[in-house]
Formats: structure tokens, sequence, C-alpha cells
């Protein structure tokens, strides 16, 4: 069984090499934000709560795999901070409940007509996530699988003579929320881990004329496990993340504009623990891009994370 799981998982990495280049427009790719460190997957019984923060300034125009004239889109800055709280208990060792409740603050610049250049500033609740987790396959917790459902708790209503659905902070859908992650040390003297985490958004309900695509996430990474100052320990990481969306459709998607994406990052990080307290951070580096129609891509991206065990 196992095995059977961690070969599900891997499975949207070979997709991700294999399928053929299909394509959010402006090129968003939130959901990225959703996978990362291993220190947030569950080891046992008990509770954690956790505050995610992450910025990403999508102000360069990409076509294809290319950059892109910004004469060619009409949006020209799209800055987003992402502040997400969230709480994870196991009630057993195999049992548990994760709910994440993000808040959202945005920058828009785009180009309306012939006119000048206009601006908005908006934020609010996001779209709320709440899954079941499941780690009972195997006796170390080694592998998991996760499930659940987005809800449209978002507003997409902003400024909409302004701001298009896909630039919302709301999708205005109801998702399904499929995921899975698998876990395994390199060493035997557990220096060195590895893992693997992928997760599938796919909305099943949507509203007002926009049916966002679906979207894959996932992610591999290494760690070290043996620096340490005193009761502080350190461990240096390295990711590469592939992210990819399938295109929006309905009569309020962006249409000729471009929508739908590929992607792959690296991502190096690091993570302290102290006692029960744990501090991750990373840099999110894009190595490969492929953007349908033009879109706004950020050049980096940033995360860090704050949790707390109990």
């Amino acid at each position: 069984m196992k095995h059977s799981v961690f070969y599900l998982i891997a499975l949207p990495f070979i997709w991700t090499a294999l399928a053929p280049d299909i394509a959010h427009a402006c090129a968003c790719g939130c959901g990225v934000f959703d996978v990362g460190t291993s220190g947030m997957l569950p080891s046992g019984a008990g509770g954690m709560v956790f505050l995610d923060y992450g910025f990403q300034d999508q102000d360069h125009n990409r076509s294809g795999s290319s950059p892109a004239p910004a004469d060619s889109n009409s949006d020209k800055d799209i800055r987003t901070n992402f502040v997400t709280l969230g709480l994870q208990y196991m009630f057993s060792r195999s049992w548990g409940i994760q709910a994440t409740v993000p808040y959202w603050y945005r920058h828009f610049e785009t180009q309306m007509g012939m006119s000048d250049a206009v601006s908005v500033h908006y934020s609010g609740l996001g779209d709320i996530r709440i899954r079941g987790v499941y780690t009972g396959f195997s006796k170390d917790l080694s592998t998991g699988v996760t499930f659940g459902v987005k809800l449209p708790t978002g507003s997409f209503t902003q400024d909409s003579n302004v701001v298009d659905r896909d630039t919302q902070i709301g999708s205005g859908s109801t998702d399904i929320l499929l995921g899975g992650f698998y876990r395994h040390a390199l060493t035997a003297d557990h220096s060195w881990s590895w893992f693997v985490q992928a997760q599938l958004d796919q909305p099943i309900l949507s509203q007002d004329g926009y049916d966002p695509g679906d979207e894959f996430d996932e992610s591999a990474g290494i760690h070290y496990n043996r620096l340490s100052l005193g009761s502080l320990q350190i461990k240096p990481l390295a990711q590469i993340i592939a992210s990819q969306r399938s295109e929006d459709s309905g009569p309020n998607a962006s249409g000729m504009m471009g929508s739908g994406y590929k992607r792959v990052l690296l991502s190096p990080g690091v993570e302290f623990h102290f006692h029960s307290v744990k501090l991750y951070t990373d840099v999110e580096l894009p190595v490969y891009q492929y953007m349908n129609g033009n879109q706004l891509a950020a050049p980096v991206l940033v995360k860090v994370l704050l949790s707390s065990s109990f």
C-alpha cells in the first residue's frame, strides 16, 4: 500500500514532464504556497497552529515560454500579500483535520482602453480550505493522503468593471481538494531526508459565468537534519516545485488574453526548530514557465511560515 500511494503522488511529476503544453490569466499560481516543508507534515497525535505569509509581484509579461512586450498585455502589475491562518489537529496517529483561512492584500494596475492606467487596491477574506488527513498506511507515518473542499468564501465582485474574474480574491467556485505525501530518510543515520507532496484542486461548482481551471501543485525536497545551536535545530532545505493549471472557461473568463500555465520553480529554504516552535522561509525561483496568451508572472515568490505544536 505504501509504495502504491508513493506512485500516485509521483504521477503528477511524470504528467508535468510528458503532458502537452496546457495553459490562469495573470498566472497567479497561488496554490503553490500550499506545498512546502516536510515540517508541516503530521508526525503523531496532537495539534499545530500556523501563520503563513507569501508575497509575489507579477510585473513581467510573458507569452508561451518567453518574455513578451509589456504593450501586449493591458494588465501591468499585480502585487499580492498572502496571509493564511491555519490549524491542523491529529485526533490519533491515523486521522486528523486541517483548516486554512487566507486573507489577501492586492495592488492591481491595468490599462483601460486608450485611457490612462488604473490602479486599485483591495483586500479581503480568501477561499477557506478544509481537509481531512489520513496517515495510517505505515507505522512511521511516512505516507499520507488529504481530502477536502475549498469553499467560495472569497469576494469575486471587487471593482468588477476593472478587475477581471481571474484577478479577484475569490474564485467563486467550490472545489474538491485531493493530495498526498511521502517522506523517507536518505541515510541510515537520518542526517539527510527527502519528501514529496502533491495536491489537486478540482472545481466542481462555479458562479457567474466563470469556471476556473483545475490546478496541480507538487514538490520534491531534501533537507539536512544535523545542524544545531544549543536547543535550536537548523534544517537547510532545497525543493523543486512543479505547478500547472488548465485553462479557465465561461463567458466571464479571460478569453483571448489567455489563461492557464505550466511552470517549474527551484526553492532553497531553511527551517528553524526551537522546542515546539518552527520557523520556515524560502524563495521560489521560476526556471521554466509556459503561459497561454499574455500573462503577468512574478520573477520570485517569497514564503515565511511560523508554527507551534501543542
